[in-house]
């Protein structure tokens, strides 16, 4: 596969990976407002074709890296985003548990939304 080009469709809530002019894997996720802003992955999903290539992971380090830019933090709901911060501490800082508590009570009150 060529390279792949990392975009951030923030309307939509998809970090997407893109090779060979299709999306080849994404990051669902939702900016919380309250109590503080941050960037809160749900699901990380790779098309069968292209796992194993490192997709999941260079989405996964541009979030983190696209938070850092913004100056605000992650608190990770998505199973997979979870296990690569725990394996990259260094370029992800751990989640402030009352920034974990209020996204996952945005999420319960928004049960259509992923």
């Amino acid at each position: 596969m060529s390279e792949i080009e990392i975009r951030d469709d923030r309307a939509a809530g998809r970090l997407e990976a893109v090779g060979e002019g299709e999306v080849v894997g994404h990051i669902e996720y939702f900016v919380l407002e309250s109590p503080a802003r941050a960037l809160v992955p749900v699901h990380t999903i790779v098309e069968p074709a292209h796992e194993g290539k490192g997709i999941a992971g260079s989405l996964a380090r541009e979030l983190y890296s696209a938070s850092e830019r913004e100056g605000i933090p992650v608190a990770p709901l998505c199973p997979y985003v979870i296990k690569w911060a725990e394996r990259h501490p260094d370029e992800a800082p751990a989640a402030d548990p009352e920034l974990l508590a209020a996204a996952k009570d945005w999420l319960r009150a928004h049960p259509g939304r992923f």
